[in-house]
């Protein structure tokens, strides 16, 4: 986990970014696209890591792969907000494998999560599972994907 604000330089700005179009290249490839050598393009990227950076390396799947999906945008309000109430909903839905991402938010709702399941009775069931009163939830809001236009996992830079 990132301690504190790491120092990049230009070279570990190069190398992110070929990461995040494409964590799957080889590292000779990658010090060729950043125009260093292998050793040091390795050890950057082994610094990334260890310092936080680079939280993790994954494969995206297209969901429609896989036959029907439901993506949908959950609005929750608490009925108690406190620190305490709010960590323990976020370990409640953290846990579940169809909560893809979880963030607290302001104003409004207390969080807006986005979940995938299989279909519509999967989302009831979801719903049933990590809503009901005993995870002290007093309003769902819930919207549904009818097409995806944009997905990026990049990360905005300044």
């Amino acid at each position: 986990m990132l301690k504190e604000n790491p120092r990049l330089d230009g070279l570990d700005e190069r190398i992110l970014g070929v990461l995040e179009e494409d964590a799957s290249i080889a590292n000779n490839e990658l010090a060729r696209r950043v125009h260093a050598s292998a050793p040091t393009c390795l050890r950057r990227v082994q610094r990334l890591c260890a310092i936080g950076v680079i939280e993790r390396r994954v494969a995206i799947l297209d969901p429609a792969t896989f036959g029907p999906s439901l993506t949908a945008i959950v609005e929750i309000t608490l009925d108690h907000q406190g620190d305490e109430f709010q960590r323990l909903f976020e370990e409640r839905v953290g846990g579940d494998p169809a909560v893809l991402q979880c963030y607290r938010v302001s104003p409004g709702p207390d969080f807006v999560l986005v979940v995938q399941v299989r279909d519509m009775p999967a989302y009831h069931a979801l719903a049933h599972r990590l809503f009901t009163a005993e995870a002290n939830v007093r309003n769902v809001r819930s919207f549904f994907a009818m097409h995806r236009s944009k997905f990026e996992t990049r990360l905005a830079r300044a």
